[in-house]
């Protein structure tokens, strides 16, 4: 515990951020890049799906980092509430906008996907209703965490709500398996997939790269909301100079 504490130090912190940033963002940006190279051009179309089926490189990536932003952002409220890291407040806050931009990049990948599989852009179903649910939660979030932060909160209620969302992980999870609907079941397993491992290739390597830029993202908004936080401060001791 008390490694993490210094960890916590925003000074540590930012000393690690800076060189590591860039390290995570070219290293995403190339593995995408290739991916998604392979996944287009390099793979067969499905013998049902047709050329449809290459949306999964971006669609699946994007469905993982949504419910993985939240877990993050889940971690980083207990952190707060429990340990008052001087870190984890900040940290929910960088997750919150990109976790709530994969969300809706897997919605409106999955309503293109639909529209050629099931011959409609929407459905009513588990998993598309849950994804959207979080989505929502996340603007609410969002929403939360910049009003408590105006009237001068110290962050505890939004990190209660970010513990409380985590009652949708593994609704969005399991819901292909709980109700009959549309989505398709579970293709991708710890040991096992249904997609054919001619399709299936590129998918880590643009699940990597996007979860690396990921990374890079939220380390740029948090060295950002410190330079923020930072400058606000010298800016309160000045006017009471």
């Amino acid at each position: 515990m008390p490694a993490l504490h210094a960890f916590a130090n925003p000074a540590r912190f930012l000393k690690i951020a800076r060189p590591l940033t860039p390290v995570l963002f070219w290293a995403g940006l190339a593995l995408l890049g290739i991916g998604l190279w392979a996944g287009l051009t390099q793979t067969p179309a499905d013998y049902l799906q047709g050329q449809t089926v290459r949306i999964l490189y971006i669609h699946v990536p994007a469905a993982w980092l949504g419910m993985g932003g939240w877990t993050g952002l889940a971690l980083a409220s207990i952190a707060h509430l429990v340990w008052r890291h001087p870190l984890a407040a900040i940290a929910a806050r960088a997750i919150a906008v990109p976790g709530a931009t994969f969300a809706a990049v897997c919605l409106v990948t999955g309503s293109i996907w639909g529209r050629p599989t099931w011959g409609t852009w929407w459905q009513w179903d588990g998993r598309l209703t849950s994804m959207l649910l979080l989505f929502f939660v996340y603007l609410g979030w969002i929403a939360l965490s910049r009003a408590d932060a105006e009237r001068g909160g110290d962050g505890r209620v939004p990190a209660i709500f970010g513990v409380a969302g985590t009652v949708l992980l593994p609704i969005i999870r399991y819901s292909v398996v709980w109700w009959n609907t549309l989505h398709q079941g579970p293709s991708i397993g710890l040991t096992k997939s249904s997609i054919d491992p001619s399709l299936l290739w590129p998918l880590p390597l643009t699940g990597l790269g996007f979860s690396l830029l990921f990374g890079a993202i939220v380390l740029m908004r948090m060295r950002a909301l410190l330079a923020r936080a930072k400058a606000e401060a010298r800016m309160r001791r000045m006017a009471l100079a």
